[in-house]
């Protein structure tokens, strides 16, 4: 399941809409919720970001986000 996550890379400063980032997780879970648990831990435990939000995406919202050129799976 792909999971789109929202964040800010430095946790010092409050989220601002302008600075917020994204990053695509390709995770092995079952429902949407462990995907979710996995990806917070995931990216507790290897980043430094300030994670706002994640969502995972339907295969068209997958194919969307690759039409726009900025769809790249990230790995840790």
């Amino acid at each position: 399941m792909i999971f789109k996550v929202f964040y800010q890379k430095d946790k010092s400063r409050s989220p601002r809409r302008e600075t917020t980032e994204t990053l695509y997780l390709d995770l092995d879970v079952a429902t949407k919720e462990e995907g979710i648990i996995a990806a917070r831990e995931l990216l507790a435990t290897k980043t430094p970001y300030h994670v706002e939000f994640i969502d995972s995406l339907s295969d068209e919202a997958v194919e969307y986000e690759k039409e726009t050129g900025v769809f790249e799976i990230t790995s840790f």
